[in-house]
């Protein structure tokens, strides 16, 4: 299946880079671009994208905006925060928006499509330095319950479990982490799929924030 993108951005030359870096790949087709968040809704409600590229800084609509409105839609697409700035605030604000990645700028394309690739299936996906701000954010002031109590719900997961969580606690990437612990996509995606139950959670940041309250990461 072809993953639909569309990029918004008000530089022209960063659409330009994300065209020409998601042109070649054949799993991946840029359908649309904006230069604005409020030409972003239009084209997004027009042309049905699988994944939106969202900067978080431009003109009429900021990206944080158009992202909430997204939302509204009866079924959204998946919207993937690239931005130059790595803010408290944005990575806070960006989920809270309903964003499920955030990335910066300068990650290597390698890395964008894979998160394009992550989030089109689904899951959400932050870069390490994202990963860290956002649980520094939420762990201020961790209690010494949450710190057993996430001891506690480690100490259920099997040796791979656990060194699967570790891994997502580190912010890595289902293809990282297969590539790192010599498995197989699938199986990490079984894995982690296992990790949201035995953990009793909903999704790849609340398993990060289970690792680092435990002060394993």
């Amino acid at each position: 299946m072809t993953i639909r993108v569309l990029v918004v951005d008000d530089d022209p030359l960063v659409r330009s880079a994300l065209r020409l870096m998601l042109g070649g790949q054949p799993d991946v087709e840029v359908v649309g671009e904006a230069a604005d968040g409020r030409e972003g809704l239009a084209l997004a409600e027009s042309l049905r994208p699988d994944v939106v590229l969202m900067d978080i800084r431009m003109p009429v609509l900021n990206g944080l905006e158009a992202t909430r409105e997204l939302q509204r839609a009866a079924r959204p697409p998946h919207v993937i925060v690239l931005t130059t700035f790595d803010a408290d605030d944005h990575v806070v604000e960006a989920l809270a928006a309903g964003a499920d990645g955030f990335l910066l700028k300068d990650t290597p394309p390698p890395q964008i499509l894979d998160a394009i690739r992550t989030v089109a299936a689904g899951d959400p996906m932050l870069s390490p330095s994202a990963t860290r701000t956002l649980i520094d954010r939420l762990r201020a002031g961790t209690s010494t319950e949450r710190v057993a109590d996430a001891e506690h719900r480690l100490a259920l997961l099997t040796e791979r479990e656990r060194d699967v969580a570790l891994a997502v606690g580190r912010g890595l990437s289902n293809a990282e982490i297969a590539a790192e612990l010599y498995l197989s996509v699938p199986t990490v995606k079984a894995h982690v799929s296992r990790l949201f139950e035995k953990l009793v959670v909903t999704n790849r940041v609340q398993i990060a924030i289970c690792v680092h309250d435990a002060g394993l990461v």
